[in-house]
């Protein structure tokens, strides 16, 4: 694999939409949970490749908003590259779990985080029809439902 820099963004600085917007529909529902939310970015040392969003629920959980990886670097391991790192600074900083939210139709993303440790914890329901203006489809199906997934950090 490739030199590759990981950094946390300082705040302040231009908030990276054109990446998050590969895992986040729109910006309005991006600017829900941005400001909050600790940006960090993957460098290859020409561009930013990749980002990752992390939001402290409380003081024992965070979670990944947003992880999003340039389409054609996907599949390369830089996605669990991210979960590594978000793993890391969930530990450093004290949080005993880490989870993450994605959509009932997002069977590659599901079996992405169980391959990366999470395990089904739970769905909320009409998630993606309550919070999103326009219906979203993947893989041919509607978004409805979010299924929540947690890693437990204390293993």
């Amino acid at each position: 694999m490739e030199k590759f820099t990981f950094k946390k963004m300082d705040p302040g600085s231009a908030v990276p939409y054109e990446l998050l917007l590969l895992a986040d529909e729109t910006i309005d529902a991006i600017n829900q949970y941005i400001f909050d939310s600790d940006i960090y970015l993957l460098n290859d040392g020409v561009q930013d490749i990749a980002v990752i969003a992390l939001y402290k629920n409380d003081s024992t959980e965070l979670e990944i908003k947003n992880m999003a990886v340039l389409e054609g670097l996907r599949n390369k391991g830089i996605g669990s590259l991210l979960i590594n790192k978000a793993k890391e600074i969930a530990k450093e900083s004290g949080y005993t779990t880490l989870v993450v939210g994605t959509s009932d139709t997002g069977f590659q993303q599901i079996k992405f985080y169980e391959k990366n440790g999470f395990i089904k914890k739970g769905v909320r329901k009409n998630f993606f029809t309550e919070n999103y203006p326009l219906p979203i489809y993947e893989n041919g199906l509607q978004m409805r439902d979010m299924v929540v997934l947690t890693h437990d950090l204390s293993e």
